[in-house]
């Protein structure tokens, strides 16, 4: 009864704070007015840590300069800094023109390059750079954070991402990156909606996966594969660890380097930018099923949080002028109700990014098809530009809409690697180092399971409501060898740890055939669409 009381009032205390019915409204919620279902109150609030609370920090910020200090670290990487080699922040490594102006033209690596430490340089305050590796031919794999905090780890403030052209040759993605940057600094402090989105979401954005490929990749190529692949020709979106089949390809210092990025920072929602279609696919890229029942009923591979994907491929298409019609590109190719599909039911693929980053660690990421041609002249990018500029922010706000909290142990401190679980949603996820963790869920009432070692497990119902993100804050107490209580086993244990379970070796004959088809076929699709 009590539960049930409070979460009326819980309820009621959100629809009178709500000025709006939506998140993507241009009066975005404040981080007060968060609904709350707390039963622990000594649990941090959310708020953003200053570089004072020691133990909140990532790493550390001069903010008089805006420098960070000399051994500052973005989630281990070292960010780029100083003025020593670094260009200038003029008009012209920044695209020329007047003013912080940036061409709608193409750029290649080492323009792109100028143009991150440049607006690094003229833009301290909000944009942090580093590289996350090298490609093949030792390029480096850029990331720039865009946020009012870009050094300063904000505990209770989500990482986000967005990951373009990790096929060379589908390069409208690569270049609405640098225009989003671009956007989101030059409208700080003076568009509502992006400040308070700046000041509440750390934003990570790799502009190229596979800068080498887009070297040799060749303006107006619609379609081919000229580019698509790394140096070594491997597709890079074929080459992640996959939960339903064995991949055997060689892993590359690409997609590693993506790997072990993903596995320092918690990242709650991520975008993966491509072209040669227009659609928005969300998980399960991939299928159990055997390459005839795949292929010839188009079957649909859910995920557990179908209902999140749908939603958020929704915004994307929906905010966009065209993808929502579901119109093909061409008379040969499909067509997508409301501008959205599955990845397996549009064609299943082994090894692809986002169904890696969702069951490895928990991160919701949907798949971006900017463009019916791959890498289109640049005199269309403006029209790109005013085409996915609303839907680019709007996705990214869609983290703040569910439950986000801390767990904490009996005295206040953060229980890291904590395991999570939305009853009936048997992909989990862990809390940070700060015991922070996120879920996006659409409203309803949900049950969370909560696990760490060496406490008694909890669960614990909430609510979610439209307008704004529940705040839920767990406290587990310590176990005692005499208790007895529910211990997951080790293979329920997997889901809690985002690991799947162990893959059968590949077969031989007929089934080795059946999956040599398979990747050959996926190979020539993705080779026409994306």
């Amino acid at each position: 009864m009590r539960r049930a009381v409070t979460w009326w009032l819980a309820l009621g205390l959100a629809v009178a704070l709500a000025s709006s019915s939506a998140l993507p409204q241009p009066d975005a919620p404040e981080e007060d007015d968060a609904v709350v279902f707390e039963e622990d109150r000594e649990a941090p609030a959310g708020r953003v840590m200053t570089s004072s609370s020691a133990a909140a920090q990532d790493v550390g910020e001069d903010r008089a300069g805006g420098r960070p200090p000399p051994h500052a670290t973005i989630g281990g990487y070292r960010p780029f800094s100083g003025d020593a080699g670094r260009p200038q922040a003029d008009d012209a490594s920044l695209g020329g023109g007047s003013g912080f102006d940036l061409d709608f033209t193409y750029h290649n690596y080492d323009a792109l390059t100028r143009f991150l430490r440049a607006t690094s340089s003229r833009f301290p305050h909000l944009t942090a750079l580093y590289s996350i590796g090298k490609s093949v031919q030792g390029r480096d794999l850029w990331v720039m954070v865009v946020s009012s905090s870009p050094y300063e780890h904000m505990v209770g403030k989500p990482d986000v991402k967005y990951v373009a052209n990790m096929h060379g040759n589908e390069a409208v993605g690569r270049e609405m990156m640098l225009h989003l940057i671009h956007y989101l600094v030059s409208s700080y402090g003076s568009d509502q909606y992006i400040t308070w989105l700046m000041d509440n979401t750390r934003i990570h954005i790799l502009p190229s996966m596979n800068p080498d490929g887009f070297e040799v990749a060749r303006e107006g190529n619609c379609g081919g594969g000229q580019g698509r692949y790394n140096a070594r020709g491997f597709d890079l979106n074929r080459n992640f660890p996959d939960y339903f089949k064995q991949n055997n390809k060689r892993a590359q210092p690409e997609t590693d380097a993506v790997k072990e990025w993903v596995s320092k920072i918690q990242f709650a929602l991520s975008g993966g930018l491509h072209g040669g279609a227009l659609v928005a696919s969300y998980p399960f890229d991939n299928t159990p099923n055997s390459i005839f029942q795949s292929y010839s009923s188009s079957s649909p591979s859910l995920t557990p949080d179908d209902d999140v994907f749908k939603h958020l491929a929704l915004t994307y298409a929906g905010n966009h002028p065209s993808m929502h019609r579901g119109i093909a590109c061409h008379a040969n190719s499909p067509s997508f109700e409301n501008g959205i599909t599955n990845g397996a039911s549009w064609y299943p693929l082994t090894g692809g990014m986002q169904d890696f980053n969702y069951v490895w660690y928990g991160c919701m990421e949907v798949t971006i098809e900017m463009s019916c041609c791959k890498y289109p002249p640049a005199s269309e990018l403006p029209q790109f530009w005013e085409e996915n500029r609303v839907s680019l922010v709007k996705f990214l706000a869609e983290v703040h809409r569910g439950v986000h909290g801390f767990v904490m142990d009996e005295n206040g401190n953060p229980v890291e690697k904590a395991s999570l679980k939305v009853k009936g949603r048997d992909v989990g996820f862990q809390t940070t180092k700060y015991g922070e963790f996120w879920r996006i869920l659409l409203p309803g009432m949900y049950k969370l399971e909560v696990y760490a070692e060496g406490y008694i497990p909890r669960e614990m119902e909430f609510g979610v409501v439209e307008a704004h993100p529940t705040l839920l804050n767990v406290t587990l107490h310590p176990s005692k060898r005499s208790d007895n209580f529910y211990r997951p086993s080790q293979h329920s244990v997997a889901y809690y740890h985002r690991q799947p379970p162990q893959q059968a070796p590949p077969s031989s004959g007929m089934g080795s055939i059946f999956s040599t088809l398979s990747n050959g076929f996926t190979s020539l699709m993705g080779t026409i669409f994306g």
